[in-house]
């Protein structure tokens, strides 16, 4: 069976997350973090990366895969000729004494389901980047994996000397494998497995439950909400874009980027999310987050920052062979380094609902008002400068349309929280702010194309200008609106919908492949200039390009319709949910006309 990273699902309790194949390997698995070293790594590189599968005698068999209805447990049913098993992946999460459990620990239930199955389980950890394989050791009910400082333990009711010396066996039982990093299971093997995997169905088809969703493709939206949760570091609240690292964006592109950290730019787009699901936990946690992130001597903030909030993040090259042979593979990420100035008015415009939704305390507000006014003062400070842009061009500095836009946004954001907070210093500075942003919007303005540039002083389009119109800066005229929409239509609108970034030259070609929520952006702006019926068929069209879990990469590519990109791409999915919410509240409105 060929080995397809994109074939694949995920598990995670918002401390780890793990990828499983269809062919049951972990095939990429970072602890004790989502930025850690991998433990196996066989995505980027199939010799050094080890593995952790469980297969049949047969090499002729089917794999179907499927969640637990509503949870982030993951079914896997391998099936020959003579008979078929299911092997039920999980990472237990659920409330303990008040607090989450949520250990590094991954639970893998191997179940017969026909005839007499013949099984192999391989399981080889590596550390230090794949150089180095750990060493099995036997113990009474468990194998410890030696060579690294923390304990490494595989705990299971199977014969350990079969899983050793990867000896095929007949599954005549449920087999419990209990995979930990630190502090091991102790405690019954079968009963505690069973126990957790009870606990943690029922606590994630009960967050479900709480989730305000409407009727508009609200299984597509739900699964993406549930993704959405554990790409969270719940100890601080960061969100990162994607578990994985080097997925190409299109085959030998080099555009292979570590998307494991938390970007400052899509708080407002996560955020958006969460509010309009009704998840103010995690909301919560990720304000936290923002208000808790180091900012340089001058007052900036990077870009990006890790999981705990660290900005040196230097980027290294890895000695791997990378996903089908495309390199390199990076560890690290070089775009903490750049300006990026449109972060300042993404945070404000994060922290609006603290102040307009009447559900956030007084309290919960109090501590942000020096961070606001010193926000403000590094939009002045920014509004002339040039800078990489949202797309982290990396020898190419201009003035942003995207900018000024967070620019104008977040000025009027902090208008709003100034109105409310008696602030009238706040509130002028914030007026003259969003003033002086619209002055540089409009210069990118091109008169003869009735449509706005990526920047000052050029011509190309930009989808990231597709914000000008989900994010109200031309109000009520519609007109406006979609003169500037059907210029982006005509430069980087690709068949069935597909969307890409822009189509000029870059640092490193002209892009290859279509941006996905590029193309959920453009969803958005079709139903904001009442293009509802095109908005509706092209949300139908775009979710065909998910995987058989409903998950979505970062990149389509527009001719093969394959997926590109780092995998599952927590804002494609976030961009899913964003415009799926926009379509739905243009349903639900009542027409009295």
């Amino acid at each position: 069976m060929k080995k397809h990273i994109y074939d694949s699902g995920l598990i995670g309790n918002c401390s780890y997350i793990a990828h499983v194949q269809k062919n049951t390997n972990i095939s990429w698995l970072c602890l004790p973090r989502f930025d850690s070293d991998f433990i196996f790594g066989g995505m980027l590189d199939q010799e050094k990366g080890g593995e952790f599968t469980i297969l049949p005698e047969s090499s002729d068999f089917e794999s179907t895969q499927s969640y637990v209805e509503n949870t982030n447990i993951l079914e896997t049913f391998i099936s020959t000729e003579d008979y078929s098993y299911k092997v039920t992946d999980f990472a237990p999460r659920f409330k303990n004494y008040d607090r989450y459990f949520k250990p590094l620990m991954l639970v893998r239930i191997i179940e017969p389901l026909e005839g007499a199955p013949r099984i192999n389980i391989s399981c080889k950890p590596v550390r230090e980047r794949g150089k180095k394989a750990l060493v099995p050791s036997l113990g009474s009910n468990h194998i410890r994996y030696m060579g690294e400082e923390q304990e490494i333990r595989l705990s299971t009711n199977a014969a350990l000397s079969y899983v050793v010396e990867e000896k095929y066996f007949v599954l005549q039982r449920p087999i419990y494998l209990v995979f930990t990093y630190g502090r091991p299971l102790e405690a019954p093997i079968e009963s505690t497995c069973d126990r957790f995997l009870q606990a943690t169905t029922d606590y994630w088809q009960s967050w479900a439950k709480s989730t305000s969703i409407s009727s508009f493709h609200q299984r597509l939206v739900l699964r993406s909400a549930l993704i959405l949760k554990i790409h969270q570091y719940e100890d601080t609240g960061a969100i990162i874009a994607a578990s994985t690292t080097s997925l190409p964006e299109s085959p030998g592109s080099t555009r292979n980027w570590d998307y494991r950290y938390c970007w400052i730019r899509d708080s407002y787009y996560t955020l958006t999310s969460f509010n309009s699901l009704g998840h103010f936990e995690e909301l919560e946690k990720y304000f936290e987050f923002i208000q808790n992130l180091p900012t340089g001597a001058d007052g900036r903030y990077q870009p990006l920052y890790s999981i705990t909030g660290e900005g040196l993040l230097t980027e290294e090259i890895l000695p791997l062979d990378g996903y089908l042979g495309n390199k390199p593979v990076r560890f690290g990420n070089q775009a903490y380094t750049h300006v990026q100035n449109d972060l300042y008015g993404q945070v404000l415009v994060s922290l609006l609902p603290l102040y307009s939704d009447q559900r956030f305390t007084s309290k919960e507000r109090s501590y942000s008002e020096p961070m606001i006014m010193n926000l403000l003062d590094k939009i002045e400070q920014t509004m002339h400068e040039k800078d990489a842009g949202l797309w982290e061009f990396r020898k190419l500095a201009q003035e942003h349309c995207y900018t000024f836009l967070f620019h104008w946004a977040g000025a009027l954001a902090a208008a709003k929280i100034g109105k409310r907070l008696k602030n009238d210093k706040m509130y002028e500075k914030a007026m003259f702010l969003k003033d002086e942003a619209v002055k540089k919007i409009e210069a990118c303005y091109l008169p003869d194309r009735k449509a706005y540039a990526q920047a000052i002083g050029v011509n190309h389009m930009d989808a990231s200008t597709l914000q000008l119109i989900t994010m109200g800066y031309f109000g009520d005229d519609i007109e406006r609106a979609n003169n500037h929409l059907k210029e982006l239509e005509k430069e980087l609108l690709s068949k069935e919908f597909l969307f890409f970034r822009y189509k000029h030259m870059d640092d490193f070609g002209v892009p290859e492949t279509t941006f996905l929520i590029c193309a959920f952006w453009y969803i958005e702006a079709l139903a904001c200039v009442n293009r509802l019926d095109e908005a509706i068929e092209g949300f139908e069209t775009l979710v065909k390009y998910c995987n058989h879990l409903d998950l979505f990469s970062e990149d389509v590519d527009q001719v093969t319709g394959s997926q590109w990109g780092n995998f599952p791409q927590a804002y494609s999915h976030v961009g899913l949910m964003n415009a799926a919410f926009r379509i739905g509240k243009k349903l639900d409105r009542p027409n009295f006309l």
